[in-house]
């Protein structure tokens, strides 16, 4: 945004990354690349998607941004439970469906407890993990080598299967001593 504002090299152009990741183990499960100009929310319900339907999602915690009916939609679909916050001015959504139903009671609770609390109560804290996990994906390196959008998406994938690779190596595995 500091070069279409101010100007300069009209070329570059920003990948993000979206990540889903698994809090137990802390390995990045759902990644997708795509151009600055795509919001965060529609990539959702695909990142889902990558996970295999067999394996249980308990919960989904997001952002603000994905206060949408299609994300509520995707995570209700998978029977996982919604941790995302309503935004500030969050209307009641009539209750058609059950990521509808889950998300009015997580804005009549916020309304309710207040947003500090219904943080804390909520569980919300835990995206910090994600966050942490994507720091140490800008570690990695923050420019790409390769110039066409396909090959990106391939350096990203290697650098994020290095990335679990690290992971797995850094967690210490704990037995009881009877």
């Amino acid at each position: 945004w500091n070069a279409r504002k101010h100007g300069g090299e009209k070329r570059r152009i920003w990948r993000k990354i979206h990540i889903g990741i698994d809090e137990e183990t802390l390995e990045v499960r759902a990644v997708e690349i795509t151009g600055s100009n795509i919001a965060d929310a529609p990539v959702l319900p695909e990142l889902l998607e990558q996970i295999p339907p067999d394996q249980k999602i308990s919960s989904v915690t997001a952002d603000g941004a994905y206060d949408t009916r299609k994300c509520h939609q995707a995570i209700a679909a998978r029977n996982a439970a919604a941790v995302i916050p309503p935004r500030k001015n969050a209307k009641p959504w009539k209750p058609t469906s059950p990521g509808a139903v889950a998300r009015n009671e997580a804005r009549r609770a916020s309304k309710y407890l207040g947003r500090a609390i219904w943080r804390r109560w909520s569980g919300y804290h835990r995206r910090s993990r994600v966050e942490s996990k994507m720091n140490c994906i800008k570690l990695l390196g923050q420019s790409l080598m390769a110039r066409d959008f396909d090959r990106q998406a391939a350096e990203l994938q290697v650098r994020i299967a290095v990335l679990n690779g690290y992971t797995a190596l850094g967690i210490p595995v704990t037995v009881p001593v009877e």
